[in-house]
């Protein structure tokens, strides 16, 4: 096949330190190759510096691109010529990527004018018939909706709608379904294929996601650490991988290994009734003088034991995160919700105690870790709060000890306690995190999303250590997630929650195994 993309001899370089050394790889016209890896192993920075977009970086090697020329040797100039119109990209997390200050159907309508010299009215209708392309409903409202007025799912697909504007040659998607629940994530990939079929266009796909690569790729390249380790047909390299790494990545899946259930165990959080509504603004002359209300978590009804985890899973919008906002007394609700035997919002010093008793771990620890404090500061500082009596030297030590217990000691990362999480990886700075909660040594925690952020492999080492720290400290998990995979890992009961409403509860095997609602076997068909 013809290549529309020659990459040979890619080299990446951060003043003396070579990120990526010396790859080979290319993509026919029309074809879908991923590249696929950890993080840091490479794959967003080759993208990128196909481009010449990583900055302070020194690009060596070739990257022949059609009959344009070779991309890593051409000037400035030339070079903004095809961003956007012959190679354009998708970028992994489109609410940073998109302009707050602007209008979806501005921001699509910026790209037409820029590139292809259409008038203000005529990209702005061009730029309504992209959104409606990419399956948004009602286009031309969600043209003048801003991105933090769109669903995340929505957010993406204009993303790609703002991609494809040009009808590119050459589509380099960077994780373009990582935040994403299974059935969105199922959405976006459906969407891709249709129109990679439509335009007749070649997809680099940036990912860690094996599956998203089985689905889609027809060929797929392995890095590690910089280095394309094995690269051929998806099938083949799936089927019978000749790399350890590549064994190592496709055995990296969730592993169950928890403690079986207790009969008669102690409640830890239980909810009877739980209701949880937000006040929205009434249309018309009503919203003068009352709001409506939406609700959020209708009747809802929990029960936690001891040492055990109860999985929620549910689409975006589901109510999973209102669910575990009001658990953490986070959240104004209606009806009875209990954790440890008490109830939220009797007194203040009864919701101080509660607090040390039920920490959280959030999705992404690059957000929830101030990046201004050291690692002895973050693990350390529920302590000034719930433990004050305890000197500098007694919190250092605490502080020692709540990082061995997560993995993470002087012996591997010397200085550890005056590091920034920045200086950390993922799967680290998720440590971190359950460090931070752990330190006040909670009965409960309430993991949100706690591996979506990670990689398999990073993902896979995060599970086992919540997984030995239950076993060893008998900690009761509410587990609020998307994935499958992980709630098949960890939990000992599931609730299903679609639109505010819990459609399906049970243990394990009767959700998963034996569904009896038609959502939750749509999410299993999703995630499978």
């Amino acid at each position: 096949m013809t290549p529309l993309l020659q990459v040979q001899g890619l080299r990446v370089a951060f003043g003396d330190r070579e990120v990526v050394h010396g790859i080979d790889f290319s993509i026919a016209v029309g074809e879908k190759l991923a590249l696929v890896g950890e993080s840091g192993s490479g794959k967003t920075v080759s993208a990128l510096s196909l481009l010449g977009l990583v900055q302070g970086a020194k690009v060596t090697g070739s990257a022949q691109f059609a009959d344009t020329g070779d991309l890593l040797h051409m000037p400035e100039r030339a070079l903004r010529a095809i961003r956007g119109q012959d190679i354009a990209m998708i970028f992994q997390e489109p609410m940073t990527a998109l302009n707050p200050v602007f209008t979806i159907g501005e921001q699509i309508a910026e790209v037409l004018q820029e590139k292809m010299g259409l008038a203000p009215v005529e990209s702005a209708q061009a730029a309504i018939q992209l959104i409606a392309d990419t399956g948004i409903p009602e286009p031309e409202r969600r043209a003048r909706a801003y991105p933090h007025q769109l669903s995340g799912g929505q957010r993406q697909r204009a993303m790609i709608a703002m991609a494809l504007a040009c009808r590119p040659k050459l589509l380099l998607a960077d994780e373009p379904t990582t935040a994403l629940d299974v059935t969105v994530r199922k959405q976006i990939l459906d969407l891709l294929k249709q129109l990679q079929v439509k335009y007749g266009m070649a997809v680099l796909l940036i990912t860690h996601d094996l599956s998203l690569v089985r689905q889609f790729a027809d060929r797929v390249a392995v890095l590690e650490a910089g280095y394309v380790v094995e690269q051929g047909d998806v099938t083949e390299v799936f089927a019978c991988p000749q790399h350890p790494y590549t064994q190592r990545l496709l055995d990296s899946k969730p592993l169950r290994n928890v403690v079986e259930p207790q009969l008669n165990a102690p409640t830890a959080l239980s909810a009877n009734g739980l209701r949880v509504v937000y006040p929205i603004p009434r249309p018309g002359v009503r919203g003068w003088f009352s709001n409506g209300e939406f609700i959020a978590v209708c009747d809802a009804h929990i029960d936690l034991p001891v040492g055990q985890t109860l999985g929620v899973v549910g689409e975006s919008g589901s109510g999973k995160s209102t669910l575990a906002l009001a658990a953490l007394g986070l959240m104004k609700f209606q009806g009875n919700l209990s954790a440890l035997g008490q109830r939220w919002g009797q007194s203040k010093v009864i919701d101080l105690a509660l607090r040390k008793q039920i920490q959280v771990v959030f999705q992404d620890p690059f957000s929830s870790l101030s990046p201004r404090l050291t690692v002895e500061e973050l693990v350390g500082e529920g302590l000034l709060v719930h433990a004050p009596e305890v000197d500098r030297i007694g919190r250092k030590g605490l502080v020692m000890a709540a990082l061995r217990d997560v993995g993470l000691g002087e012996d591997e990362f010397p200085g550890l306690l005056q590091r920034y999480p920045h200086q950390f990886s993922g799967g680290q700075r998720q440590r971190l995190a359950i460090a931070r909660a752990l330190i006040l040594e909670p009965s409960v925690l309430v993991l949100d999303e706690p591996t979506s952020a990670l990689d398999v492999t990073m993902a896979q080492q995060v599970l086992q250590l919540l997984q030995g720290l239950q076993r060893k400290r008998g900690l009761s998990y509410l587990l609020i997630t998307h994935d499958v995979g992980v709630i098949r890992a960890m939990a000992h009961q599931v609730i299903v929650m679609q639109s505010g409403n819990i459609v399906e509860s049970g243990s394990i095997t009767e959700v998963l195994e034996q569904p009896r609602h038609e959502y939750t076997r749509t999410l299993l068909a999703a995630a499978d």
